[in-house]
């Protein structure tokens, strides 16, 4: 049985501008179904070699898989439906999947609109890819869908949704193949080599109203550190890998394990011949102070951090649980470690004026991080802050839900001016730690780095694709009124999801009446017990217990 999987063609200047990414997903996948037998698996990155459409059309005519697997975030959803569309026309017999959080979320918007899908993989995807592949290198597709989980499709007029599979509990059974992947084409520009994204857990404790990944991952589970330290000596000496990138929303929220897979590090003399970097929270980093240069020992050299926000109001919004003067003393710690530090913030909600935009601009200076970005607010339609302003969302182009397109129309700006302040605040903060921070402050190893990235900068500067500018027609203050963001506005929610949405917040408010009318008749019991108890003499007199 012959499977392809193909990664969609899709940039927006964010931050891809870095580098070439690899595709881990694939990787992982390809590992489990070669562990269960399956030894024909072809992959296309048709984002890093640039191909076309027709151009991934002739690849799978050329191949005629049994089966097509594609992965989708929601910025990528058209070009992953316009990929299996083709494929229905040059490899008629394959069966056509998507998988990926947009399609596992939306996936009646997607059947809706993109009826040649055959079936959608729902959720976390190794085990559930393996159990549907096997189901039709047997013959046994389509009829036995309904008895696998986590699986999604149309049958008829009827999109059906079969049992939400577990989450996989063991994930160092999960041996990632990573000779799939071409690593001659994936660089960090900042320092010039290879570079990798693996993965040490999946899952957030957390529920950040803007962020979907605790949803679709469910439960937070952690590897065996030496298990990741295994890949990552892989991927260093097969792979030429230079450094890499923690996928987790947050390694650092088990302390213990991260700690060891940092010793672990160091044992096997890895920050010796690879750096990476890590996505993390405020509070981790105020926690865990006094380990800062023990990480950096371990071969950590940038952390992003989550700030989010410059006004305590929109930290509260966002249910971050942090304070704006944590975020500070983060900055401070990590720099004293000589840690590189990205700080992070996301503009552009309904509140949004030129002076909050002037005032992330001067936290961001106050706080001297390395690096700054101001991400665009997108509304996932599948988070809680969603839920929360979809009467105000006015686009459903999904292709520019991409954290640098304003789908949000703040009340007091028009989007160009929106684009115009971000802008302003990129050229300010970068120009200024061009001429007087990146080429004289730090060791070489620093200066480097830091100019690497802003190489990066430069480039895509140079290039119009930073932040699709040259897409947008956006050429400076001048053309902020005239900017086209291009939304195709023929694009709208299907009635399937909307009635979905809608029996899920009804679902939602009426178990919060429930717990709501449980609360009351506990403090009503509590009240009448109360009300029954004879009076404590000993604190009625004011004596002790012993006393009485």
């Amino acid at each position: 049985m012959r499977i392809l999987f193909i990664h969609p063609n899709y940039r927006s200047g964010g931050a891809e501008i870095a580098g070439n990414w690899p595709p881990a997903w694939v990787a992982y996948l390809t590992g489990h179904l070669r562990q269960a037998g399956f030894d024909d698996i072809h992959f296309i990155d048709a984002m890093t070699h640039e191909l076309s459409d027709d151009a991934v059309a002739e690849k799978i005519a050329e191949l005629q898989p049994d089966a097509i697997g594609v992965t989708s975030i929601t910025p990528s959803i058209y070009k992953a439906e316009e990929i299996l569309r083709r494929a229905a026309e040059v490899a008629p017999n394959a069966v056509r999947i998507l998988g990926g959080i947009h399609a596992t979320f939306m996936f009646k918007q997607v059947l809706s609109e993109a009826p040649w899908i055959d079936v959608i993989v729902r959720g976390e995807g190794e085990e559930i890819v393996v159990n549907l592949m096997q189901a039709i290198a047997k013959g046994r597709y389509p009829q036995d869908r309904k008895r696998i989980h986590g699986l999604a499709f149309r049958e008829g007029d009827e999109i059906v949704a079969t049992q939400a599979a577990p989450t996989i509990k063991n994930l160092d059974a999960i041996k990632p193949d990573w000779t799939i992947l071409d690593w001659a084409k994936y660089i960090y520009i900042p320092l010039g080599t290879r570079v990798a994204i693996p993965n040490m857990a999946r899952g957030c404790p957390f529920t950040c109203s803007f962020c979907s990944q605790w949803k679709f991952w469910r439960d937070y589970r952690v590897r065996d550190p030496k298990s990741v330290v295994d890949e990552i000596e892989d991927l260093v000496e097969n792979h030429g890998v230079g450094f890499f990138i923690l996928a987790d929303e947050e390694p650092t929220i088990n302390r213990r394990k991260f700690i060891e897979f940092c010793e672990e590090l160091i044992k096997r003399d890895l920050p010796r011949r690879v750096q990476w970097g890590i996505n993390t929270r405020v509070t981790d980093i105020y926690r865990d102070r006094e380990l800062l240069k023990f990480y950096r020992k371990a071969g950590l050299v940038h952390v992003s951090l989550g700030t989010e926000a410059a006004a305590q109001m929109k930290l509260d919004r966002f249910n971050k649980e942090t304070k704006v003067e944590e975020n500070k003393t983060a900055i401070r710690l990590l720099r004293e470690a000589d840690i590189f530090t990205e700080a992070q913030f996301i503009v552009g909600l309904d509140n949004e004026t030129p002076e909050t935009l002037e005032e992330t601009f001067q936290m961001a200076w106050d706080w001297q991080p390395d690096l700054a970005n101001w991400a665009m607010y997108t509304p996932w339609p599948f988070t809680p802050l969603f839920q929360e302003l979809k009467d105000q969302v006015e686009i459903f182009d999904f292709s520019k839900y991409n954290f640098v397109t304003p789908i949000m129309k703040p009340a007091a700006m028009e989007r160009g001016e929106l684009l115009d302040g971000v802008m302003k605040n990129y050229r300010r903060f970068y120009m200024r730690k061009a001429l007087f921070h990146y080429p004289w402050r730090g060791t070489g190893y620093r200066r480097r780095y830091l100019l690497g990235c802003l190489k990066a900068f430069l480039k895509a500067g140079v290039q119009r694709s930073f932040y699709d500018l040259g897409k947008a027609g956006y050429w400076g203050p001048q053309t902020k009124k005239t900017v086209d963001f291009q939304f195709d506005e023929s694009r709208t929610l299907a009635p399937a999801q909307i009635a979905d949405w809608e029996a899920a917040a009804d679902r939602a408010a009426r178990a919060k009446e429930r717990r709501e009318a449980v609360r009351d008749q506990m403090k009503a019991r509590n009240r009448d017990h109360s009300d029954n108890q004879p009076p404590d003499l000993g604190r009625a007199e004011g004596k002790t217990a012993e006393d009485v």
